[in-house]
């Protein structure tokens, strides 16, 4: 609604004297504002008492009409929907799969992929995905043990370079195929963390319990 009584602020008396006036040709709500700003400079118009009463009314009327119209705007007009926001399933991203492969193992980063899988639906693709990773875990353990041994490979550099093809794996054949271009919300990596950590530790304390001849021998697999 119009700020009629500041509008009045602006008005010189004879200007307010042809609302009271002219009563009928103006808004109720802007004469009730006339008469207002009247007797702040101390000019009282004489039909004030006459003329108050039914301006106030039809002010009243006036605003409710007003309200009545804003709100059946509001309610049809189409819903505003939120564009800045993200959308669409909780999946942990693309990114965060290729580096939990790299940096931790092609195990982390295929059970994210699995998972994400899984909450799309597409279990099939999850289940040959978990073949994947199990095949690819049994040939690694037979092929990388020798060819390690044999270029003279850290243990450390080895796993890199076992981890990288299952990430390329992972990121340019089984996400663009089965997951593809939709819009979803990044899912928290600290939980997968958290977990692979807990599990690194719980491996370590075993290791203390295997016999010395076996400790020994993985010790110096990491020294290599």
């Amino acid at each position: 609604m119009e700020d009629y009584a500041a509008k009045m602020l602006l008005k010189t008396d004879a200007a307010l004297r042809e609302y009271v006036t002219g009563h009928a040709q103006y808004r109720e709500a802007a004469v009730l504002a006339a008469l207002d700003e009247l007797r702040r400079r101390g000019q009282t118009a004489p039909e004030e008492a006459s003329l108050r009463p039914g301006l106030e009314a039809g002010a009243a009327e006036q605003a409710a009409r007003e309200a009545a119209l804003e709100a059946e705007r509001q309610r049809a007009a189409p819903p505003v929907e939120a564009t800045d926001e993200p959308s669409g399933p909780v999946l942990y991203s693309q990114t965060a799969i290729v580096l939990f492969s790299l940096l931790f193992t092609m195990i982390m980063g295929g059970i994210l992929l699995s998972i994400n899988l899984y909450r799309l639906g597409r279990k099939g693709a999850m289940l040959g995905l978990l073949l994947f990773i199990l095949a690819y875990l049994v040939a690694g353990s037979l092929l990388m043990g020798p060819l390690l041994t044999a270029l003279g490979i850290s243990p450390v550099l080895g796993g890199l370079l076992f981890n990288i093809p299952a990430a390329l794996l992972y990121a340019l054949w089984v996400w663009p195929r089965y997951v593809g271009p939709i819009s979803y919300r990044s899912r928290s990596i600290l939980l997968p963390m958290l977990i692979y950590f807990v599990f690194a530790w719980g491996a370590l304390k075993l290791i203390t319990f295997l016999p010395q001849k076996e400790r020994q021998k993985l010790e110096k697999m990491m020294q290599k």
